[in-house]
Order: C-alpha cells, then sequence, then structure tokens
C-alpha cells in the first residue's frame, strides 16, 4: 500500500500574485501622481514669478487698475496663487483676466482695467 501525500496549501498562490500585482501598480500610480503634482506646482510658482518683475506691470490710465494691481489685489482677496493674468480688450475698456489656484480648484476673476 503506498501512501500519497497531497499538501494542502492555506493560501492561494494566483490570489497572491494578483494583489501583489495591483498593489505595485497602484504605488506606480501614486508615486506618478506625486511627481505629476509637484511639477504642476513648480511650473505654477515659475508663472507667479514672472508676474512679480517689475517688467511686467502696466500702468493705469483712465481711472483703471493696471494689470499689477488687479493681481495684487485678486491675491489678497482670496489667497490662492495667481497662476496666469492677460489683458483683454472688450468693449472698448481693459478687462484683467486672472486665474487662481486655491484648493485644487482654478477660478478666473475678471477685473475691469482702464478704457481705451
Amino acid at each position: 500500500m503506498r501512501f500519497i501525500a497531497i499538501v494542502l496549501r492555506s493560501y492561494d498562490t494566483w490570489h497572491m500574485r494578483t494583489t501583489l500585482t495591483l498593489l505595485v501598480l497602484a504605488a506606480a500610480l501614486f508615486a506618478t501622481a506625486d511627481a505629476r503634482s509637484f511639477e504642476l506646482e513648480e511650473a505654477l510658482k515659475a508663472q507667479h514669478a514672472q508676474y512679480q518683475e517689475p517688467g511686467e506691470y502696466h500702468t493705469a490710465q483712465s481711472g483703471g487698475m493696471s494689470l499689477s494691481e488687479a493681481i495684487q489685489s485678486v491675491k489678497s482677496r482670496t489667497g490662492g496663487k495667481v497662476i496666469s493674468a492677460e489683458t483683454k480688450v472688450e468693449g472698448g475698456r481693459e478687462v484683467h483676466h486672472i486665474k487662481v489656484l486655491k484648493d485644487g480648484k482654478v477660478k478666473t476673476y475678471k477685473i475691469n482695467g482702464r478704457s481705451r
């Protein structure tokens, strides 16, 4: 009479491999997302710094706000980071479009500038 030993494992090999693979993929995904958020933050800091340079300021005429004054006003009111600012002419008047990042959301503020 022969005895055949059957070893029963208390775990499922394929289940463990699948779980391990998912954990590795999740770690890679979070590492990539963290790197992207760091790159975005650095890019926003660089853009923000360009608006702090004296050469970027526009002078106000005809009783309107300059772009630099509008940026400072929005920054002090919101407490967020200015990520872009540009001046457009709408209806014969300058309108400053200022994008601010706060709490992970971007909002655009429109500030009246000088009349043309």
